[in-house]
């Protein structure tokens, strides 16, 4: 495993030391306790002479540069956890070898993370505290408005839980009615309940789903949330209509700029007349 893809580990993973780093850059740092939670350091050396038999003179994290006995191991396999998952990264578990552990979905590191990774070091241990997986809990779903949460009252929720969401009358749900606690411990996307919008037109004819109606003959003269609304305009030159396109959002449905709304009188006594009602204009009208 070449320096690169230490740093990069030590980079992703959040956890390895700054020793492991360093040894990968051909350096070492002087000999300093502290991060790796280690009581005692091996002898320190500035050269293999300086150590016993069977000892090299090799960087230690922060031990530094120390006599250690690179063939042998740390332990392994670690301890089954029912939290984590170990895996080891190194051919074999000897010195400066790299391991990973991973916590089970739903489960994370004191610090954050969901996962470690540790090396060996000369004191046969593995750097770094042992494997402490914690479950993560959801806080209680939000509310929505206008709407109906299905879910059984509780302070904290598990991973995997699922609550449902239902709209109030006249409202219609936009997005997942299911929703589930993830395992970073947020639910996934929350549903909004969104209103009907009245029709504005009164006396002209829309055209809904395709099928050109009066106002009146749509029940309670409104549409859902995300329905479109085609009205007609007038040509301002022409008699002839061409049509404009309004979409429903959460109750309101705005005119377009072009619709003029009919007179009761023009309703009543030239029906036949209405912008509704006459010839659509041709595409060459409306260039």
């Amino acid at each position: 495993m070449d320096s690169v893809l230490l740093l990069s580990l030590w980079a992703l993973a959040g956890s390895v030391s700054l020793q492991t780093a360093v040894q990968a850059s051909d350096a070492c740092p002087e000999r300093l306790l502290g991060n790796e939670r280690r009581r005692t350091c091996p002898k320190p050396c500035t050269q293999d002479k300086d150590c016993g038999n069977k000892r090299q003179c090799l960087c230690d994290g922060q031990c530094g540069l120390s006599c250690v006995a690179p063939g042998r191991t740390c332990p392994w396999p670690l301890p089954s956890g029912n939290s984590f998952v170990a895996s080891l990264l190194s051919p074999t578990p000897s010195f400066s070898a790299l391991l990973e552990v991973r916590c089970d979905t739903g489960y994370m590191l004191p610090n954050g993370l969901d996962a470690a990774i540790r090396r060996c070091q000369g004191d046969r241990q593995w750097s770094g505290d042992d494997p402490n997986c914690t479950g993560v809990w959801c806080p209680p779903p939000q509310e929505v408005n206008q709407g109906y949460l299905v879910a059984v009252q509780r302070t904290e929720y598990d991973v995997g839980d699922a609550i449902y969401y239902l709209c109030k009358k006249n409202h219609l749900l936009d997005g997942p009615n299911r929703v589930t606690c993830q395992p970073n411990g947020t639910w996934s996307t929350v549903p909004y309940c969104r209103a009907r919008c009245p029709i504005i037109a009164e006396r002209s004819r829309v055209l809904i789903g395709g099928l050109k109606r009066w106002p009146y003959d749509v029940t309670d003269s409104v549409v859902p949330h995300g329905e479109s609304v085609t009205f007609y305009c007038k040509h301002s030159r022409k008699q002839c209509s061409f049509p404009y396109t309004q979409t429903c959002f959460d109750g309101r449905l705005n005119p377009p700029f072009c619709y003029l709304e009919p007179t009761w009188l023009q309703y009543k006594l030239f029906p036949h007349r209405l912008v509704s009602e006459i010839e659509a204009c041709s595409l060459v009208d409306l260039d």
